[in-house]
């Protein structure tokens, strides 16, 4: 695996680690955050976090992709 894709499957952990936390535990991400205690703030919240979940499964997904077409 080149440095490149490592780097790729990393970051793709780590979104996916991020979005999933911040899906799931909106309550958690918002404390960290600082933001207020309102209805739109725990629905935007759950929005960023699967976009980020995405992200990471994209990223994960062209990672391994790569890596068994013999990119590395």
């Amino acid at each position: 695996m080149t440095r490149s894709l490592a780097l790729m499957a990393g970051l793709a952990g780590a979104t996916g680690a991020l979005g999933l936390t911040t899906l799931l535990r909106p309550l958690l991400t918002r404390a960290a955050l600082r933001l207020p205690q309102a209805e739109a703030t725990g629905y935007a919240l759950r929005i960023a976090g699967m976009m980020l979940f995405a992200l990471g499964l994209f990223l994960g997904g062209f990672a391994t992709v790569a890596t068994m077409a013999g990119a590395a």
